[in-house]
């Protein structure tokens, strides 16, 4: 008999804030130790989709239904203290605005277990925006923009 470990926990909402968990593993990092400035972009991307995911928005669905895909259309960061290898990370994404085809969403990093504490490793601001197969903007997909409302205004979400 196996023993089998306890299932993947995603990221999880707390009120109006998607919380996701993420560890500083050494391909994460340079030669010192600190993570490579490209990785925050990454471990937000992996809170941003696991925040779809939760809201029940599914965007392997809409690519292979046709519908279109999500494309970062700006992006803004600021780095304010190097995460280390080993560290363990909590992102904090929040929706600060939704419309017909597009949603910003801002996400800080923050080190270690303690969120109510002020050590914000990162800063970020992502406008992603809905895209026809051919790349032209387009409207979210029916629901959707309802979720994101939902989820800026700390409502529970229908899924």
């Amino acid at each position: 008999m196996v023993d089998v470990p306890p299932p993947f926990v995603p990221g999880a909402f707390v009120g109006a804030a998607h919380h996701y968990r993420a560890r500083v593993y050494f391909e994460d990092t340079d030669l010192s130790g600190i993570v490579y400035h490209a990785n925050y972009l990454r471990y937000m991307e992996r809170a941003r989709s696991d925040m779809l995911r939760l809201a029940g928005i599914d965007q392997r669905a809409a690519m292979e239904g046709g519908e279109g895909a999500w494309a970062v259309t700006d992006l803004t960061i600021k780095y304010r203290s190097p995460a280390k290898l080993d560290d363990d990370l909590l992102v904090v994404s929040t929706v600060e605005a939704v419309r017909g085809a597009s949603v910003i969403i801002a996400q800080r990093i923050l080190r270690g277990h303690d969120t109510l504490s002020d050590e914000t490793l990162t800063d970020g601001r992502v406008t992603a925006a809905f895209l026809s197969p051919e790349g032209r903007p387009r409207r979210q997909p029916a629901g959707w923009a309802d979720r994101f409302t939902a989820i800026m205004n700390g409502e529970t979400i229908p899924c």
